[in-house]
């Protein structure tokens, strides 16, 4: 019998080598999805991105980015796709329906507060820079779901937010399309696009960032918007199970931060909040320009849940603390309180409803 070569006796070894290089190869893609383990710490930007590329005057802001676009005719074009755009993995069994809260292990005082950024296909719904301001002053955490669409008409706003190490951003649709009365087709021209227009912004940041000496931040902001919330709180179960299937995990909430908001004054609607806020909770309230007295509101919010000991985490973050509580069916605060929404808003719920004349309903691509 002949004897074994060199490369014969080590080729064994290396084979095995190769299967264990793949599996930690496989491992890290996990990694980079929602199944990201405990000793892997989230990074949501960069410190000196953010301070890099824009000063404090520009990220301060001023008056002119709360100005709200009227009602117009729908804007119905889209990006043009990149080729780019990160592909997710489907989302655990575990991270599965609308997550409304998570029952945080040890009865962990942690928080998430999330900040809507909606925008219609026929409006421009302006940016509440007071709102990133104060956050930005207290080194609060926050996450925000911007539209796509919010995206493309901030830029500059949605850029930073993206840079910033304390603030995550997910999904909020295209044009706030109410996916529980979309088909297949049209939930995917909602939640497409979206990750297009992040794609784009994330590009022109990187070059911006490239010019500065600063290209090495970028491996700090994620390569994708990895959760979603959906518009009106509605869902159905062809919406939740494409969701699933394309990689995002669907952020509800349990404590509704602007509830009733044109009928009290900030400082009832913060204390309502307050008293159903628990470990755990998820925190709903927007940072475009629409809702009046949302900066009242999470000005006094901020300050009661310091003084209940609470601690502000985003939402990726609370969900490596506990097992999250989901539905099927989404809601406000009592189940089925969202359906009005369906025939108020028309276009699928893409467009924003002028009352000072009929409204004309337009096809939903």
């Amino acid at each position: 019998m002949k004897a074994l070569g060199p490369i014969q006796k080590i080729l064994p070894c290396l084979c095995l080598f190769c299967l264990l290089l793949m599996a930690v190869a496989g491992t890290g893609l996990a990694a980079d999805s929602h199944q990201q383990t405990a000793r892997q710490p989230l990074s949501f930007g960069s410190g000196a991105l953010l301070h890099g590329l824009w000063s404090p005057a520009e990220l301060a802001g001023t008056e002119a980015d709360r100005v709200i676009g009227a009602v117009g005719e729908p804007d119905p074009s889209f990006p043009q796709p990149t080729g780019r755009e990160a592909v997710l993995p489907p989302v655990p069994p575990e991270l599965r329906g609308a997550i409304r809260r998570v029952h945080v292990r040890g009865g962990r005082k942690v928080v998430a507060l999330t900040f809507d950024l909606c925008e219609r296909a026929n409006n421009v719904a302006g940016y509440n820079n007071r709102i990133i301001n104060l956050l930005r002053a207290g080194g609060h955490k926050a996450t925000f779901f911007a539209g796509g669409k919010w995206m493309r008409s901030h830029p500059e706003k949605a850029m930073q937010l993206m840079s910033d190490p304390r603030f995550e951003l997910g999904s909020h649709t295209w044009t706030h399309g109410n996916l529980a009365l979309m088909d297949q087709a049209q939930i995917r021209a909602q939640m497409e696009p979206t990750q297009t227009q992040y794609a784009l912004l994330r590009q022109e940041l990187a070059r911006r960032a490239e010019a500065k000496g600063l290209a090495a931040q970028m491996a700090l902001v994620p390569p994708a918007l990895r959760l979603m919330r959906l518009p009106y709180g509605r869902s159905s179960a062809l919406a939740l199970e494409e969701l699933a299937q394309s990689g995002y995990p669907v952020i509800q909430w349990d404590v509704e931060g602007e509830r009733d908001e044109e009928e009290n004054a900030p400082a009832i609607l913060a204390k309502n909040a307050l008293a159903v806020v628990r470990p755990g909770s998820i925190v709903l309230l927007h940072a475009n320009a629409v809702p009046q007295k949302s900066f009242d509101i999470l000005e006094r919010l901020v300050r009661g849940l310091r003084k209940q000991g609470y601690e502000l985490v985003t939402v990726s973050e609370l969900l490596r603390l506990g097992a999250p509580e989901a539905v099927a069916d989404g809601y406000f605060t009592i189940p089925g309180d969202n359906l009005k929404y369906d025939a108020i808003f028309p276009g699928k719920g893409t467009l924003k409803p002028d009352l000072t004349r009929p409204f004309t309903t337009v096809p939903v691509p």
